[in-house]
C-alpha cells in the first residue's frame, strides 16, 4: 500500500488526490460584510486529498471547508487573507496568554468562582443616547470585596468583576427602546493598563483634576457599541438616523454608563472616569491592587495592621469552609473526524448563542467540520516521519470533569498543525476557551515534534490585515505571513509596514519597500474603536476574538458553488506547464499530452486555457501529482 516517497519526505500509505476544478467564483465577503460579490477565489472540490498534497496547497495560500478547497485572488478580492503560521519551538507566550494559562488552572482548582463570568451573549441596545452632563463618576458600594470576587489580590477575579459590572450597566442602559433587537451588542472586557501607557496619561490626569491617582484598568465597551450601532442601523426600519447619529459617540456612550455605574454602586476602592470614550479605573486607597499580591506587614508595624491582617485571613477562611475547594480534572482526546452527536450538540449551542444562528442542521454541520477529502495515514511503529496520531482531520475534544467543554477540529499534516474551527460551551465563556485551546495545540506540535521532526509550524488559517478583529492572530508570536506571488514566508514584524500601506503587498518585497500598489480599501464599516489612538488616555489592547470568528462564512455547498467563465487568455502558461496533468475520464487516467484522442479538438483549446490557469493556483508540482476529475 506504500505510494512512495513524496516531497516532504517519507512514505504516505495508498490513495491519490482528485479533484474537481471549479474556477474563479465571485461571492459576499464574510468578513467585510459586502453586500455585492466582492469576495473573488478559486475553487475546487476535493474527491480525496493525500496529506503531503494538502500541506503542499496550504503554502500556496489554499484552506478548506469540508471537502471544498478555495483560495483567494488575492490582488482582485475585497480583504486579501494571508495564510498565517508560527514556528511552535520559537513560540512566545505574551502576559495575556499567561493569564488565560492560570485563570484556567485556577478554574481547575476550584478557585476560580464561575459566579464572577462575564456572559458570552450579547445584547440589544435600546434607547437614544442623550449626552450626560456629569464626565467623572466616583462609584462606592459596600462589601465589594465579599460580595461579589472574595479574593481580590487576583488581577484577573479584578477584571472578571469589573467587566461583569460594566455589562450590567449595559443591560441597565439599554433594555427595550427604539433601535429594536436587531442591534447587537459585544460583552465589555476589562485591560489592565501598562506602565508606559501610564507615563503617557499622567498629565491628563492632572489636568481633569482627580487627584493623584493610579490608572489601574482600562475598557473600550463604548467604540465597540457605537460601530455596532452604526452597522445596524441602515437595516433598522423606521429609525430616525441623524437623530440617533447625532447623540451617538462614543464619549456620550462612556459617560452614560459611568453615571448608570454610579448609581449601581459596587465598586469600593475604584474611581471610575468616563474620559475620550473610555472607561478609566483608578485606585487612590490601595495601592498595592495595582500589583495584586498581598500585603504582608513589616516588623515594625503595630498590633492594629496584624489585628486586620489576621481579620481579613478570617474572613477568607470563612469564605474557603462554605465553599470547599474540588479538583476538576481536563481531559484533551485527539480523535478522527466522525460524526458525534455529543459534539453537535455542543456545536449547535455555540452557533446559537454566540453566533446568533437561527437554524444549524446536522447536515451543513456535517458538510463543514466532519466531511474531509484528506486520507488518513496511519502511524508505524518506528516511523519517524508520521506522529502518534497520523495525519489526517481531527477533532481535539477538551472535557472537564468528564462533560465536553470545547472541541478545536483540526488538520494534522506533515509539517504542521492546522487550525480549522473551534467552538466551545457558551457558559464558560469567561475561560476564554479560544485563547487556551490555541495554547494547547501549540503545546501539542511541540510535543509531535518529538516523534515527528518534520511537523514544526502551528497554522493559525488566514490573516486579514484590513480587518481589525483579525488582527488578534498576530499576537501569536513570532508569527510569519505568506508573500501571494513568490510564496514565501515573511515575518509579521517586516510585512506589517507594507500592509499599512496597501492591504494587497507582495510581502517577498520588505527588503526593498518599494512597493508601490493602490491604498487600501475601508474593510466594511469604519470600526469606530480605531478612533482610539489619537488619545492620551487610550491603552492599547488586543481584541479577544476566536480564530474561527468568521470561518462559518466559507461554508460551502457543492450545489451552490457559482464559477465564473475565467478568459483562459489571461493564464500565461505554457503548455509544457500542462502536459504531464493527469486527467480522469469517466474513469480513465490520461496525461494531458496523451489525451488529443480521446479529447476532441475543439474543446482542446477551451481545456488548454482550464488547465493553465489551476497549474497556475496550485503550482506545476502539485498540478503534475493530483488528478485532475473532468467529470
Amino acid at each position: 500500500m506504500a505510494d512512495g516517497a513524496s516531497s516532504s519526505g517519507g512514505a504516505r500509505d495508498g490513495g491519490e488526490s482528485v479533484v474537481i476544478d471549479y474556477g474563479r467564483r465571485r461571492t459576499t465577503c464574510g468578513y467585510c460584510r459586502s453586500s455585492g460579490p466582492t469576495s473573488i477565489s478559486h475553487g475546487m472540490w476535493a474527491n480525496s486529498l493525500k496529506a503531503d498534497d494538502y500541506q503542499g496547497l496550504l503554502d500556496r495560500g489554499w484552506r478548506r471547508s469540508g471537502c471544498f478547497l478555495y483560495k483567494p485572488e488575492m490582488e482582485r478580492t475585497c480583504c486579501p487573507s494571508y495564510t498565517i503560521r508560527l514556528k511552535a519551538n520559537d513560540f512566545i507566550c505574551s502576559k495575556e496568554h499567561g493569564r488565560v494559562l492560570k485563570k484556567m488552572q485556577r478554574f481547575l482548582d476550584g478557585e476560580l468562582d464561575p459566579q464572577c463570568k462575564t456572559s458570552p451573549t450579547k445584547r440589544s441596545l435600546s434607547e437614544p443616547l442623550s449626552s450626560p452632563t456629569s464626565k467623572v463618576s466616583k462609584v462606592s458600594a459596600n462589601e465589594f470585596q465579599a460580595a461579589t470576587c472574595p479574593n481580590l489580590l487576583k488581577e484577573d477575579e479584578v477584571i472578571c468583576c469589573l467587566s461583569s459590572k460594566i455589562n450590567e450597566a449595559i443591560d441597565t442602559c439599554f433594555q427595550g427602546g427604539i433601535l429594536g433587537s436587531t442591534v447587537q451588542l459585544p460583552k465589555a472586557v476589562v485591560k489592565t493598563v501598562k506602565p508606559q501607557v501610564k507615563k503617557k496619561v499622567g498629565e491628563a490626569v492632572q489636568e481633569h483634576k482627580v487627584g493623584v491617582l493610579d490608572l489601574v484598568y482600562t475598557c473600550n465597551i463604548s467604540f465597540q457599541i457605537v460601530a455596532a450601532v452604526r452597522r445596524a442601523l441602515p437595516k433598522e426600519n423606521g429609525a430616525n438616523q441623524t437623530e440617533v447619529l447625532a447623540d451617538l459617540s462614543p464619549n456620550s456612550v462612556a459617560e452614560k454608563l459611568a453615571m448608570t455605574m454610579e448609581s449601581l454602586g459596587g465598586l469600593d476602592g475604584f474611581e471610575l472616569k468616563a474620559c475620550n470614550g473610555h472607561l478609566n479605573f483608578y485606585s487612590a486607597t490601595n495601592p498595592t491592587m495595582q500589583n495584586h499580591t498581598s500585603v504582608v506587614p513589616a516588623q515594625g508595624s503595630d498590633n492594629s495592621s496584624r489585628s486586620k491582617q489576621s481579620s481579613k485571613q478570617s474572613s477568607v477562611n470563612k469564605i474557603s469552609a462554605k465553599h470547599p475547594q474540588k479538583r476538576k480534572s481536563l481531559e484533551i482526546r485527539m480523535r478522527t473526524s466522525h460524526f458525534d452527536p455529543e459534539e453537535f450538540a455542543l456545536y449547535r449551542k455555540y452557533q446559537t448563542k454566540v453566533h446568533k444562528e437561527k437554524t444549524v442542521t446536522e447536515s451543513s454541520y456535517r458538510r463543514f467540520l466532519v466531511d474531509t477529502p484528506i486520507i488518513f495515514v496511519p502511524p508505524k511503529s518506528g516511523d519517524d516521519t508520521v506522529p502518534p496520531c497520523g495525519f489526517g482531520s481531527f477533532h481535539q475534544q477538551y472535557r472537564i470533569d468528564g462533560k465536553l467543554v470545547a472541541v478545536g477540529v483540526v488538520d494534522i499534516l506533515p509539517k504542521c498543525l492546522s487550525s480549522k474551527y473551534l467552538f466551545w460551551d457558551p457558559d464558560l465563556a469567561f475561560l476564554s476557551l479560544g485563547k487556551y485551546t490555541a495554547l494547547k495545540e501549540i503545546d501539542w506540535v511541540k510535543t509531535a515534534q518529538e516523534h515527528c521532526p518534520s511537523l514544526q509550524y502551528y497554522y493559525l488559517g488566514y490573516y486579514i490585515h484590513s480587518c481589525n478583529k483579525m488582527r488578534y492572530k498576530a499576537a501569536y508570536r513570532p508569527s510569519e505571513l505568506l508573500c501571494p506571488v513568490r510564496y514565501e514566508w515573511v515575518r509579521y514584524d517586516l510585512a506589517k509596514p507594507l500592509l499599512d500601506k496597501s492591504q494587497y503587498s507582495v510581502l517577498s518585497d520588505h527588503a526593498t519597500m518599494q512597493d508601490e500598489t493602490p491604498q487600501p480599501q475601508i474593510c466594511g464599516p469604519l470600526d469606530v474603536s480605531s478612533a482610539k489612538d489619537g488619545h492620551q488616555e487610550s491603552p492599547s489592547d488586543e481584541d479577544d476574538e476566536d480564530f474561527n470568528d468568521y470561518e462559518s462564512e466559507m461554508m460551502v455547498d457543492e450545489e451552490s458553488v457559482d464559477s465564473e467563465k475565467v478568459d483562459t487568455t489571461e493564464s500565461g502558461s505554457s503548455i509544457k506547464d500542462i502536459e504531464n496533468i493527469t486527467l480522469d475520464l469517466k474513469g480513465s487516467k490520461v496525461k494531458y499530452k496523451q489525451a488529443f484522442g480521446p479529447i476532441e479538438s475543439r474543446h482542446l483549446k477551451a481545456l488548454e486555457g482550464q488547465l493553465s490557469r489551476y497549474a497556475k493556483v496550485v503550482g506545476k508540482e502539485l498540478s503534475d501529482r493530483m488528478v485532475y476529475c473532468l467529470s
